[in-house]
């Protein structure tokens, strides 16, 4: 494939599934465009543009970095995809509650912008169990964060949580 596509999500805080889902993806497609989306509604530990740029740091020794943009956004999804002139989205499948959560975005987002398609990927079966929650709770109860996330992101998650 040579498209480019849209990899959004809260990514807050990033886990080491969602880097296995974005290496999975650059193997994929020749561009991945990572959304980090903002919601002044939720109250999130790290600030947009923390999240972006624990992303930049997770990728910045990756031979495959100049192929990944990472940006914020706000509002409809597929309203970004089309600014950008994007028609593929990519979503990440932990277990079958994800799966049924994002098959319903994916219907909606159909609905709305037929000319958008998702795509879903699966990370590793030994990253399945991951989330953001779950990290957050071990974060804020001082637990051993290194197999969760990258090392940077255990370290500013002890920092936002005072350990």
């Amino acid at each position: 494939m040579k498209h480019t596509a849209i990899y959004p999500g809260s990514f807050d805080p990033l886990t080491n599934g969602h880097l296995d889902i974005l290496e999975r993806a650059v193997q994929m497609f020749e561009k991945v465009i990572v959304t980090v989306a903002v919601n002044n509604q939720k109250k999130s530990v790290f600030t947009g543009e923390e999240r972006v740029e624990l992303i930049r740091q997770a990728i910045d020794e990756k031979e495959w970095q100049n192929r990944v943009e990472i940006e914020q956004f706000t509002g409809l999804l597929i309203d970004y995809a089309r600014k950008k002139k994007v028609n593929i989205l990519l979503r990440g499948v932990r277990q079958i509650s994800d799966f049924e959560y994002e098959f319903r975005m994916a219907l909606t987002n159909r609905r709305l912008a037929p000319e958008i398609d998702t795509v879903f990927l699966m990370p590793g079966e030994q990253l399945t169990f991951i989330s953001a929650t779950i990290v957050k709770e071990v974060a804020a109860w001082g637990g051993d964060l290194k197999s969760f996330v990258p090392g940077h992101v255990a370290k500013a998650l002890r920092k936002k949580f005072g350990h």
